[in-house]
């Protein structure tokens, strides 16, 4: 039994679509079932609730051999750990209750970067705290996803921009979910690996915002240009828009992280290049969700 969280996520999502083609049981956790599609809920076992409850967790990995992990975003926690560590530490204990043997789960690069680097340092705090049940764990450990921009859509198709806290022409990997969830998939299914380690996927290639705005320039055929916000600007863009302090400012150190080097350690490897460059996913999702409406 396979078990998957966030089902209804993008990444989650992508990874349930693919188990769905093969022969495996497959369990899921929902927060709110209605929102998959009845052909879905006809074919897996639905565990209603978070997966950072005890009880739903406990019920979710009974008789379960893998698990796909995903800690979902929680703007409003009133900490890093809160986020993170305290969300995971029911599974935490479940899987050890219940002799689970895999868990693949969806972590950050940064490993031994000498700073604090907020959001990403929180995940690899949950990756300690998951290794320390001794279950089987391969944490994907990734830069940003090609897809976080599909939240600028808005401002690319109103104001032709797009905006970070990091330099322009910073160059920093970047992978697409889609590939992502290729790799997860393949973890899940693959009953032969144990012990622990990292899987990092670092993209095709390095890109710049200002890289990454000319090319979404020669596919939208209009315009896009970078902005780096002053920090302060950044931080109250997050906090108006609902963030509680302890995430904004997790948000702000992470990404001045990635402007200081905390992606760039990991060295691109043909096991860590995926294969979608992102002119291909500019033209695949990002332009389809900007010329829509």
């Amino acid at each position: 039994m396979i078990v998957v969280t966030t089902p209804t996520g993008n990444l989650g999502s992508q990874v349930l679509a693919a188990l769905l083609r093969t022969d495996e049981p497959v369990r899921v956790i929902a927060r709110d079932p209605s929102r998959l599609a009845p052909r879905v809920r006809a074919r897996v076992e639905v565990v209603p609730g978070s997966h950072g409850d005890p009880a739903v967790v406990d019920r979710a990995f009974h008789a379960a051999d893998t698990v796909f992990w995903v800690v979902p975003p929680d703007p409003r926690a009133k900490s890093l750990d809160a986020a993170f560590c305290d969300f995971t530490r029911p599974a935490c204990d479940a899987l050890t209750r219940h002799g689970v043997q895999r868990v693949v789960g969806i972590s950050a690069l940064g490993r031994g970067f000498p700073g604090e680097a907020g959001l990403a340092t929180a995940s690899l705090a949950m990756d300690d705290l998951i290794a320390g049940t001794g279950v089987g764990y391969r944490a994907l450990t990734m830069p940003a996803f090609m897809d976080n921009l599909l939240a600028s859509v808005p401002t690319i198709r109103s104001q032709g921009a797009f905006y970070s806290l990091i330099d322009g022409d910073r160059e920093l990997p970047t992978v697409a979910s889609r590939d992502i969830a290729a790799v997860v998939v393949r973890l899940l299914l693959d009953r032969t690996w144990t012990g622990q380690g990292s899987v990092p996927l670092l993209g095709p290639q390095d890109l710049s915002f200002d890289d990454i705005a000319r090319i979404i320039t020669e596919v939208l055929g209009r315009p896009v240009r970078y902005r780096r916000l002053p920090t302060d600007e950044f931080r109250a863009t997050m906090s108006a828009a609902g963030m509680s302090d302890a995430m904004a400012q997790g948000m702000v150190d992470m990404l001045l992280a990635k402007n200081e080097g905390l992606d760039s350690a990991e060295p691109r490897t043909s096991r860590s290049t995926t294969p979608t460059d992102f002119r291909n996913w500019c033209e695949d999702v990002l332009a389809p969700a900007v010329l829509a409406a």
